[in-house]
């Protein structure tokens, strides 16, 4: 056989093994086009969303809470990923021949993980100060759900054929096709057309990840309270998003021989275990509260009750801070009113109340908190 007919054999081979892109990525319905990228951030949300609604209930939490968050934290997660991407890339938007009104075409792509979670937290957080939950508790709730949803959202870098590896040969490489009108998409190298799949790669460690966490947060529930799950997320991430983003050739900008995302994991990788080993020092003071103020709690009594608030022994209070601690003592509410502690599920306030009248007046009621 020639030598032109083996190259030809060769690259007829490395084309069956290829993945193939998709012809389309959006569909049209009447005036409206529906873009795949969208729909693939749509799913990862639905998905993160009813999970963590699961687990919050596991954790005693009310049902629909995750539910209301998630408006808030999507809308401000959408708008911090696209903010970090247009600003980290802002010579695609902005300069000579550029179009500034493309930075706000998110179905075009580009989110930026590293705005979406902080301004996303932002949502949550809001929310959960409001009613008087614990982000440490939410935290260990949605932990593993977001690396869910960003293995889902990768899906659209695929639909729109971009953020592709270096060339290569592998037999799961990734065949990128030009733009329909010949021009080559961004990293696009002349001659080559198969690619790293990094949006695969990014999949496959999501999910992992994903799974790794639920692990963890099972076996090892107490120790990674205080938002320490939340932590391993992130560092995980990290580490996966540096090598994976040492394969992509799309444009970026560099710093010091290194991309900024590369330099944005190893920072935040950094800030995430500074947090881990500081709130591993103190995770008998984060609040544990998974319902609301004023709710009917059922489960739960956490810190000291004001002798004023136990008025109904019928009364199940929910969970108070160390702030309303305080304030119960500075109103001349009991002696332990300062001193949190977390009696067992079954606990209600009417044994509460008894056991402080007991030691009121001296008399040992034969049981203690636990």
């Amino acid at each position: 056989m020639s030598s032109t007919a083996s190259e030809g054999a060769a690259e007829y081979g490395r084309a069956l093994a290829a993945i193939p892109s998709p012809e389309i990525n959006s569909i049209p319905i009447g005036p409206l086009e529906i873009h795949f990228y969208a729909l693939c951030i749509l799913a990862g949300v639905i998905v993160a969303v009813f999970w963590s609604e699961r687990r919050w209930a596991r954790m005693g939490g009310e049902s629909g809470t995750i539910m209301d968050m998630a408006v808030w934290a999507v809308i401000l997660g959408l708008i911090g990923g696209r903010l970090y991407h247009v600003i980290s890339d802002a010579q695609l938007y902005f300069g000579p021949g550029r179009e500034p009104i493309r930075a706000l075409y998110v179905w075009e792509g580009g989110l930026g993980i590293w705005g979406a979670v902080p301004l996303g937290a932002v949502g949550v957080w809001l929310v959960a100060r409001k009613r008087g939950l614990s982000m440490s508790k939410l935290s260990f709730a949605i932990a593993p759900t977001i690396p869910l949803a960003q293995a889902l959202g990768r899906w659209g870098n695929y639909f729109n054929q971009e953020l592709f590896g270096a060339p290569t040969d592998l037999p799961w490489a990734l065949r990128i096709n030009p733009y329909p009108e010949g021009g080559l998409r961004q990293g696009m190298i002349p001659g080559e057309t198969l690619y790293h799949p990094t949006f695969l790669y990014e999949f496959l460690w999501c999910v992992g990840l994903s799974a790794l966490l639920v692990l963890l947060g099972r076996r090892y529930e107490d120790q990674l309270a205080g938002g320490r799950l939340f932590a391993v997320y992130v560092m995980g991430y990290c580490v996966g998003r540096f090598w994976i983003e040492y394969l992509r050739i799309d444009p970026a900008n560099d710093f010091f021989g290194m991309r900024l995302n590369n330099w944005t994991s190893i920072v935040v990788f950094l800030g995430a275990l500074a947090y881990f080993v500081w709130a591993g020092r103190r995770l008998d003071r984060f609040s544990t509260a998974v319902v609301p103020h004023g709710h009917d709690a059922g489960t739960q009594v956490f810190g000291a009750t004001p002798e004023s608030d136990v008025a109904d022994d019928s009364t199940v209070y929910s969970a108070v801070d160390a702030e309303d601690s305080e304030i119960g003592t500075r109103n001349g509410s009991s002696e332990g009113a300062g001193t949190e502690y977390h009696p067992s599920p079954e606990r209600s306030s009417t044994e509460s109340s008894t056991e402080s009248a007991s030691e009121d007046t001296g008399t040992d009621s034969g049981t203690k908190p636990e």
